[in-house]
């Protein structure tokens, strides 16, 4: 696409996420100094709803991006647009105070939802703590083997699972009495160097006999992660509703649903820092065919992100979100 053309899109999508109503080629040109005639821009507004960017609601009317606009206008943002030095501070400052992680994170969507006007959402995993009481093996047959942890709590969790490189029972009954050397007493989020302990203990040709042992423990320990999501900026959604409460709805029904949110996290790719763009049919698994979410990582597995109407400041979004997630990712880091 000629820059020209990428140029008046950007202005479309800016002037239309500014003032909620559809952009004509006058006000183009009062409002932006484009260096074109008012003939090249119609050309150029005709040539961009030919290509399916833009498109006019109903006669006689402007025109507003399409989720295709929205998409090539934020491809066209080649560099993210840094925080000015006094927003950088206040950042800083605001998130300084923060007491603990849960405060820091509850600071985090607050300050975010406030610099977007859109539903800020972070999610972070949380490991139940429990104090290992015993871990059992018993072997099932010659090629399964059963796997039980019990907590000082009593609660028991279990798995079969099928041996790789098994071996017979006395190994298993020798491999249970070093792991509840290694486990018992200890929490379960403090057991990652233990296990490995274990394995590099062992002798070369057993190695890979207990590595499959000690690695279904470690996914039985995982599997005690909880994920939690802070959500703040809900009003923002009811102030965007004005005029667009189709645009609205599926957002406030969405937002009543925290495991469609995680999901929604769970679904950003973006490694720490990076900040991804979803726009519209782009957001799989949820029924949000006029919303955007831009989110980031910061830490392994836990994502920060902004949900609104497609329709939302995404240079702001971006910025905001790529600023306070490089942020917070030095703070858990």
């Amino acid at each position: 696409m000629e820059d020209r053309r990428l140029q008046i899109l950007g202005a479309i999508v800016e002037d239309y996420v500014a003032t909620r109503e559809p952009v004509g080629s006058k006000s183009l040109l009062e409002r932006h100094d484009l260096g074109v005639s008012a003939a090249t821009v119609r050309n150029d507004m005709s040539a961009l709803e030919d290509e399916g960017l833009i498109v006019q609601p109903h006669t006689s009317a402007g025109r507003v991006p399409t989720d295709k606009g929205y998409r090539a206008f934020v491809d066209r943002i080649a560099q993210v647009k840094p925080l000015s030095a006094p927003e950088r501070r206040a950042v800083e400052s605001f998130l300084a105070e923060a007491g603990d992680l849960d405060d820091l994170l509850a600071r985090t969507v607050r300050l975010l939802a406030q610099l977007t006007q859109q539903v800020a959402m972070i999610q972070y995993p949380v490991r139940r703590q429990a104090t290992v009481r015993h871990v059992e093996l018993v072997r099932v047959s010659d090629s399964l083997l059963l796997l039980v942890l019990i907590t000082e709590a009593g609660r028991v969790d279990q798995r079969t699972f099928a041996l790789a490189a098994p071996r017979d029972a006395a190994f298993y009954e020798r491999l249970r009495e070093i792991l509840n050397t290694a486990t018992a007493g200890r929490q379960v989020t403090e057991l990652a160097d233990a296990l490995d302990a274990v394995v590099q203990r062992t002798a070369p040709e057993d190695r890979p006999s207990v590595r499959e042992v000690v690695d279904e423990l470690a996914g039985m320990l995982e599997a005690r992660r909880e994920e939690r999501l802070v959500v703040a900026g809900t009003t923002n959604i009811a102030r965007a509703a004005l005029g667009a409460s189709a645009d609205i709805e599926p957002l406030l029904d969405v937002l009543e649903e925290q495991l469609v949110l995680l999901r929604l996290l769970a679904d950003l790719s973006t490694a720490p820092g990076d900040v991804e763009v979803r726009i519209g049919d782009e957001i799989r698994g949820a029924a949000l065919t006029r919303a955007a979410i831009v989110g980031a990582g910061y830490g392994e597995g836990s994502h920060i992100a902004i949900l609104g109407p497609s329709r939302m400041d995404y240079v702001t979004g971006i910025s905001s979100v790529h600023a306070i997630a490089r942020y917070i990712s030095r703070f858990v880091g």
